[in-house]
């Protein structure tokens, strides 16, 4: 029904009703009014529709003009009982009958709209009682057909009205008929059945009313209504409860608001009963039925009573149903009533075919009721409670049914939520996430559920999936709800996965693929292990995410020594051969492991990985393999079962982080020079190596830019290293990490607080596998296999952005108990401070001093022009640029900035950069502006173009009037100067015979010179790899326009700083076995070293 008009006109019609005029009400005088409808419906394509529509309004045109047109004789017809009831036979009850007249009375002020009537006759009509209609009599709705004006009709009564057809009481019959009404309104019509007796006080008929109850008669009060009054007050009589008292007053306002209708049909005692019922229910939140028959077996009325708050249309839907069913029901109506109380009543009156209703347990039927009835949350709290107990059941109850939401209770059973609320339970701020991998009910071998549960930050779908992905698995559907717990949300995210059963390892079961999946995909999701393909092992080698990550480690290292195929290429050997894979962790296990460690085993473990490897057929994932073999087989000693703090070996949890300490000589495919040892610390925040040459070594440790190939880096340092360290008794050793997941640059200190737990966990790594001194004696590290001899000499240093770590690293020793104690790293605040003593540039200067005596120039007292790497801030630069008050400092750069001052004043620029040097922090754009001299100026590295002043194209000795800062870079190390002096971090100068790519410093790849460029006269190495050893030759040959410069190396030059670390920690060795003695306090050491500084 889209709408409907009901508008009334004045019309003028013709004798044939043909419309002839139409007028406004207002306006049609002497004009009959009519009332017109103008319906609109969904479109009715087919003839038949509209025809069966039109026949059947016209039917009810028909029903309406009926009972309109009959209504004055029907109400004579109820009069006439009425007075036929004043004078009933003396054997009827004087009360029933008075009372019955009253009601009749009753109807007939407006409280029943008449519709039809009949009067009917009680005979015997072949051998059975019917009631045969008084021809004529039928009015209203209830007027004769032609064919039963026709012919005499008898009506044979079935078995159940029988016997209330003849009995003399009631005297009234109020019910329901069987037909809908047409008029008024939809429901199905009242009948009021009025019997006639005869002298004798025997039934003989009965007048038919029919009609529908009026608003004002459902709206009556109960003791206000005749038949009805009599009823209420004899059920609070027999009831016996005290009046005016609590019970009583409840009582009567269930009597009040009992459906009127069954109020009406229902006895006594069968009222008694369900009002007593009801009474008994009172507040308590279960549910309640009460069934009712219609004594002539056409209907089932059902008074149903559910807790308020379970109650919704999708439950009174489903109680209809299930009493459809069980009452064999035809057709159904229902009315809800939901007031203050606890409970909600559903009243539904179940049609039923006479004689077909099948027998009613009611109890039997209350449970089906009941268990329908329960709400999700009620299946919840039962299951909670049978499952932890009443105590605990009831806590997560309270804490979680309201917060799981209604798109996850549709999704999901209340039983089947027990394992969801117990994950939920589990979350806090210090354990935020929990895993559960499941096979829904009756799904496919290969068809897996995976919940996440997260507490705080939602679960990211495009961050997961690929996670999921390399993990082998096929992600096909996915769920997620949010959760409220307090201030925060928990996500929860069930995904449904594949996993292909071909890609389990060999006799793995489900209960060991979920624990291994959940415990590697809660590592890899919370970042503790990175996110790649070497995840793919384990499902296909069986192996839990530890010892994933130590064959990743593996592969890692492969990458930086420079074997050739990538990660992704080693991974994927590896997940091809999944049954190699695991056995090259097996002879990890039996040469690494405390417990598991067998030699021989892990000899013939070995001899089987070959066997296998013959059987191989591709040859990248043999020699992939066989280089990961080699690995495993050179490795001397390994971290993976380190637990506690430092050396403790206390119980707890595994490193963060991975240490190897491998024997160089034996390494497949290792770049030379061979150092004697590495140790190899891979972690998914850092990585880190260290070389080194002998068995006592040292070295500084630096903190590389170069990801891809700092190990070569490294490398480099460590030969370099290897020279410096001729002028004292250790050989070289040179160590590095880069970060992996740092927080950009621009964060300084974010950037700097990773850096700094980096490195202290990359010098853990360092020490987990070194022995140490105790007594005298060697005492290995707990936890760890040694295939090599007693090895406790670690010393470390600064070096590129570690320069001032050195407390960090002796708090580190201090952890583990390190023999060397604060000697460990020389420097920090117990030690020589290298850049306050400025002794590594101190060296260098003299390097410097002592090449241009030799050209006859005394650099302490005559001007000399230099260009520079590096900047103030820094210890090698900054120390240099302040050894002589003669410089005159045309042009630098560092990695920030281009700095040129083509004609500065000796003393004022001295001052200026004496300044910048005592700033806690600085750089060339802290020099100030008005003290550079004519055509100079500081540039950002950033800068797209740089204007070239005449003054800065002459002191550089170029003609270009722009360059780009990298190119201003180059020309400042060609620059035609006294002295370039190398303060700073890269190498900037090769062989013309060299490529870039050899060199293995990519960031200054587009600033680097050939050595024959340089037209300085004298190089001061006080930086490190500032120049490739062919690049110094080429510039001692070649530079300086073909006369060669002045050149040593940087192993030279910057020795002196080596020289007094090497100084520093031997002092504190000796010192510290007077401390140990007890002759010589901590803080008497401390002074004395101090005052050993000047010599």
């Amino acid at each position: 029904l889209h709408l409907i008009v009901h508008p009334i006109f004045a019309v003028r019609r013709d004798a044939g009703g043909a419309l002839l005029e139409l007028a406004a009400p207002s306006g049609g005088d002497g004009m009959a009014h009519e009332s017109w409808m103008h319906v609109e419906v969904d479109r009715l394509v087919e003839p038949e529709q509209r025809a069966t529509l039109a026949a059947a309004l016209e039917q009810v045109l028909a029903d309406v003009r009926a009972a309109v047109g009959d209504w004055p004789a029907m109400a004579r017809r109820l009069d006439e009982a009425i007075a036929e009831y004043a004078a009933l036979p003396a054997a009827l009850p004087a009360a029933q009958a008075a009372e019955s007249r009253a009601f009749l009375e009753w109807l007939a002020q407006d409280h029943l709209v008449l519709l039809g009537y009949r009067q009917h006759d009680l005979v015997v009509h072949e051998g059975a009682d019917a009631l045969r209609l008084v021809g004529g009599s039928g009015l209203g709705v209830l007027r004769e057909s032609a064919a039963e004006r026709a012919q005499v009709c008898h009506s044979v009564l079935p078995a159940a009205a029988r016997a209330m057809a003849r009995a003399p009481l009631p005297l009234l019959v109020v019910t329901k008929a069987n037909t809908r009404s047409t008029i008024h309104r939809p429901g199905y019509s009242d009948y009021v059945g009025v019997k006639r007796y005869d002298a004798s006080g025997a039934v003989c008929g009965e007048h038919r009313f029919l009609g529908l109850f009026t608003s004002s008669a459902y709206a009556a009060r109960v003791a206000e209504t005749p038949l009805l009054r009599g009823k209420v007050e004899a059920i609070a009589l027999r009831a016996g409860l005290p009046v005016g008292g609590h019970r009583a007053k409840a009582l009567a306002h269930i009597l009040e608001a009992f459906p009127r209708d069954d109020l009406f049909q229902i006895s006594d005692d069968e009222l008694y009963e369900t009002a007593l019922g009801i009474l008994a229910l009172g507040e308590r939140q279960r549910l309640r039925l009460f069934l009712r028959r219609d004594p002539y077996d056409r209907f089932v009325s059902c008074l149903l009573f559910v807790p308020r708050e379970s109650y919704a249309t999708e439950l009174r839907v489903r109680c209809e149903r299930i009493l459809m069913e069980a009452l064999g029901g035809t057709s159904a109506e229902f009315d809800v009533q939901l007031g203050e109380g606890a409970l909600a009543r559903i009243h539904y009156v179940i049609r039923t075919t006479p004689g077909a209703a099948p027998a009613i347990e009611r109890r039997e039927l209350e449970a089906r009721l009941a268990l329908a009835a329960r709400r999700w949350v009620d299946q919840l709290r039962d299951a909670l409670v049978d499952a932890e107990g009443e105590a605990r059941g009831l806590e997560l109850f309270k804490r979680w049914a309201a917060a799981l939401p209604a798109d996850y209770r549709e999704r999901v059973g209340a039983r089947a939520a027990l394992a969801d609320v117990a994950k939920l339970a589990q979350l806090t701020p210090e354990q935020p996430l929990a895993l559960a991998l499941y096979r829904p009910l009756g799904a496919e071998p290969e068809v897996w559920g995976l919940k996440v549960y997260r507490r705080g930050a939602a679960v990211v779908l495009s961050d997961s999936l690929p996670m999921l992905e390399r993990m082998g698995v096929r992600v096909m559907g996915e769920h997620n709800h949010r959760i409220p717990d307090g201030e925060v949300a928990i996500s929860l995210h069930d995904f449904d996965l594949r996993l292909p059963q071909e890609g389990w390892a060999a006799g793995a079961d489900a209960q060991e693929v979920a624990q291994r999946f959940e415990e590697a995909f809660a590592k890899v999701f919370v970042g503790a292990v990175d996110n790649d393909d070497f995840n793919r092992l384990v499902l296909r080698a069986g192996l839990p995410a530890d010892e994933v990550v130590v064959l990743r480690a593996y592969a890692a290292y492969c990458k930086q020594i420079g074997f050739p195929f990538g990660q992704g290429a080693l991974a994927g050997a590896l997940v091809a051969q999944p049954r190699i894979a695991a056995m090259l962790m097996r002879l990890f296990r039996l040469r690494l492991s405390p417990a598991e460690r067998d030699d021989a085993a892990a000899a013939a473990q070995a001899s089987a990985i070959g066997a296998a490897l013959e059987r191989v057929g591709n040859l990248s994932e043999d020699r992939v393999l066989r280089q990961l073999l080699g690995l495993v087989q050179t490795t001397l000693r390994c971290n993976f079962w380190r637990t506690g703090v430092g050396h403790s070996g206390a119980a707890g949890a595994r490193r963060s982080f991975l240490a190897f300490k491998f024997d160089c000589a034996r390494v497949p495919g290792l770049p030379e020079p061979r150092p004697l040892y590495e140790i190899w610390v891979y972690s998914t925040r850092f990585e880190g190596v260290h070389l080194r040459g002998g068995m006592v070594a040292r070295g500084g440790l630096r903190w590389s830019d170069r990801p891809e190939d700092f190990r070569t880096e490294v490398l480099g340092l460590m030969k370099a290293q290897m020279a410096k360290n001729i002028v004292i008794v250790p050989v070289g050793s040179k160590g590095g990490f880069v970060l992996k997941k740092a927080p950009p640059a621009s964060e300084r200190e974010a950037f700097l607080k990773e850096g700094v737990a980096c490195y202290q966990d990359y010098l853990r790594g360092l020490l987990d596998l070194t022995d140490n001194l105790a007594g005298g004696r060697t005492v290995p590290p707990p936890l760890v296999q040694r295939h090599d001899g007693d090895d406790a000499y670690l010393v470390v240093a600064a070096d590129k952005g570690t320069a001032s770590f050195s407390d960090y690293a002796n708090a580190v020793s201090a952890e583990y108990g390190h023999w060397l104690g604060d000697a460990f790293a020389s420097g920090g605040s117990v030690g020589y401070d290298h850049k306050g003593m400025g002794i590594t540039a101190r060296g260098a200067w003299e390097s410097v001093k002592r090449a241009f005596r030799e050209r006859g120039v005394d650099v302490q007292n005559t001007d000399f022009t230099v260009a520079g790497i590096g900047d103030m801030s820094g210890d090698v630069f900054g120390n240099g640029m302040l050894r002589s008050r003669r410089i005159r400092l045309v042009a630098a750069f560092d990695h920030r900035h281009v700095f040129v001052d083509p004609d500065p004043d000796c003393e004022a620029s001295y001052a200026e950069r004496e300044r910048l040097f005592r700033l806690p922090r600085s750089s060339w754009a802290d020099y100030r502006a008005e003290l550079v001299s004519a055509g100079g100026g500081v540039w950002s590295r950033s800068e797209k173009s740089v204007p070239l002043s005449p003054q800065a194209r002459a002191v550089l000795g170029i003609e270009a009037e722009q360059a780009t800062p990298a190119e201003l870079v180059g020309a400042i190390l060609r620059a035609p100067v006294d002295l370039l002096y190398n303060g700073g971090i890269g190498t900037y100068v090769k062989a013309s015979s060299e490529t870039h790519a050899e060199v293995g410093d990519r960031a200054n790849d587009a600033v680097r010179v050939d050595g024959r460029a340089l037209r300085c006269k004298v190089v001061g190495e006080g930086g490190n790899l500032g120049f490739t050893q062919r690049g110094r030759i080429e510039a001692a040959l070649q530079g300086n326009g073909g006369a060669g410069v002045a050149i040593n190396t940087d192993a030279i030059d910057n020795s002196a700083g080596v020289d007094t670390s090497d100084h520093e920690v031997n002092i504190k060795i000796l010192l510290d076995q007077a401390v140990a003695a007890g002759t010589l306090t901590r803080e008497e050491r401390n002074e004395l070293l101090l005052e050993m500084a000047d010599d």
